[in-house]
């Protein structure tokens, strides 16, 4: 009997034991085909770095002086940047270079296989004259597409493009040219002056009508501001080095890319609504040792407004944003709030922010008309001096708020190791009640210097790992 006994108890042993071997093999396959589909979040971000790379142009410079440019800042050298454009592509394509000087230009179209190189000394002037960016062209203005004056500098369809050198872009904006458009004192706007605000209704109310794209014209006789740099549909964009200075709107703004390497760029201009970049239903993007010191949004992640960027559906995914400074501004790293066609896969590390004008270090902004997805997104190593708000802000109620049908989806937040010295709050983080925010998890944190306490409501999943406010430990209120 006591054979019998020991014999059944290791039939049941050995039986557990294949069980538990069965058990484990599956829980090893399923991690084997989660860590192919599902990789972590910094082994994608690496992957995307890998894959963004230089674009490679043929052996070949063309002077813009060849072909009449004059470095006295007075001469129109419109003209010459283009014959020179064309010239260099018609024989492969290659450099087209800016020697030192000061040349005055209207808008500059690059194409494929074109680098645009400033030489250092070099700066390039752009006439603040509205009727140089006529015809209109096809673009996208706030999220909503639009014939309107041309980019200052742009490509469309391009493939293998570029904008590099250590000289400066001056785009001419200021609080007697295109700023004023904006309706606001402190630009230059004076009643009796024109105004966007009755342009950029219509422009909304078209979108919001499905109005064909090619019967939206604006251009002359209205005030919508022209982006900067704008590459449309294109493909292996790289802008590199350059200082760029006074936008009429958006300074670099790719839209529609697959591709895209800024590195090393400076932006400085502080006009309305300039933020610094704008990558917009683009997707592998990679935004690295940059300096931002710009009058809104220092890197807007985008993708359509409304009723055109739900129509559009086009995604911005896959972007990458590591060591860059960020100075003046409203968001440091921000998505939205042109936001309808949806954005995935941000990630930013090893970066630094110090400036008490500059709002929030993260700042995702939408609402109920805009709606849209935003997910997957993942935050660390970075240090911060001083921001004027909050630290970390999801903001749902930006303009409309919950005025609207298309309740946004905000969820898979990820934020470690943000050392911040100084801000007004650590978080502000509030979702709609039938929808709030989801999975957010910050890990290794500190908040100090922090004067109010946080906003938090509607979170659905706020994970909190040693995170430290004001030096004491935080944990999230119950809900």
């Amino acid at each position: 009997m006591v054979v019998e006994e020991r014999l059944e108890a290791e039939v049941t042993v050995r039986s557990w034991l294949r069980r538990s071997l069965v058990v484990l093999a599956v829980l090893a396959w399923a991690t084997s085909v989660h860590a192919q589909f599902y990789p972590a979040p910094w082994d994608t971000a690496d992957a995307i770095v890998a894959r963004v790379k230089v674009p490679v142009f043929a052996r070949r410079t063309v002077d813009i002086t060849r072909y009449g440019a004059k470095r006295d800042g007075v001469t129109d050298c419109t003209r010459a940047f283009a014959d020179a454009i064309a010239a260099c592509a018609k024989r492969g394509g290659g450099r087209v270079l800016v020697p030192r000087g000061t040349f005055r230009t209207g808008p500059i179209r690059l194409r494929s296989g074109i680098e645009l190189h400033l030489q250092k000394g070099a700066t390039v002037r752009f006439d603040p004259d509205p009727a140089k960016y006529l015809p209109v062209v096809h673009t996208r203005w706030e999220g909503v597409e639009v014939m309107n004056y041309s980019p200052l500098i742009s490509a469309v369809g391009a493939v293998n493009v570029a904008v590099t050198g250590e000289g400066t872009l001056d785009g001419g904006g200021s609080d007697s040219t295109w700023w004023p458009w904006a309706g606001k004192a402190e630009y230059g706007w004076k009643e009796g002056l024109p105004r966007q605000r009755p342009d950029r209704d219509t422009l909304m109310a078209w979108g919001q009508a499905g109005t064909p794209v090619a019967a939206r014209i604006m251009g002359a006789g209205h005030c919508l501001r022209p982006n900067f740099i704008q590459m449309f549909r294109c493909r292996n964009v790289f802008i590199s080095g350059v200082t760029i200075v006074n936008s009429p709107m958006w300074v670099i703004h790719p839209l529609e890319c697959t591709g895209v390497l800024i590195r090393g760029v400076h932006v400085r201009s502080h006009g309305p609504n300039n933020d610094g970049c704008d990558p917009e239903s683009s997707r592998d993007v990679v935004i690295r040792g940059c300096t931002f010191d710009t009058g809104d949004d220092c890197i807007a992640i985008k993708s359509g407004r409304n009723n055109d960027g739900r129509r559009l559906k086009m995604p911005s995914t896959n972007l990458v944003i590591q060591e860059c400074m960020f100075k003046d501004g409203h968001g440091a790293v921000t998505i939205g709030s042109e936001i309808s066609g949806n954005v995935s896969g941000v990630y930013a590390r090893r970066c630094s922010v110090a400036s008490p004008v500059l709002w929030s270090v993260l700042r995702l902004k939408t609402n109920a008309t805009r709606g849209g997805t935003i997910e997957q997104v993942y935050v660390r190593d970075v240090t911060v001096r001083l921001v004027g708000r909050a630290a970390i802000e999801i903001d749902l109620f930006y303009e409309e708020g919950r005025n609207g049908s298309f309740v946004p989806t905000v969820r898979y937040v990820s934020v470690d190791r943000m050392r911040v010295a100084s801000c007004e709050r650590a978080f502000n983080i509030v979702g709609y009640d039938d929808a709030p925010i989801r999975s957010v998890r910050l890990t290794d944190c500190s908040f100090d210097g922090v004067r109010k306490d946080p906003a938090l409501k509607n979170i659905a999943g706020f994970d909190v790992t040693r995170t430290l406010v004001n030096g004491s430990e935080f944990r999230p209120p119950a809900e």
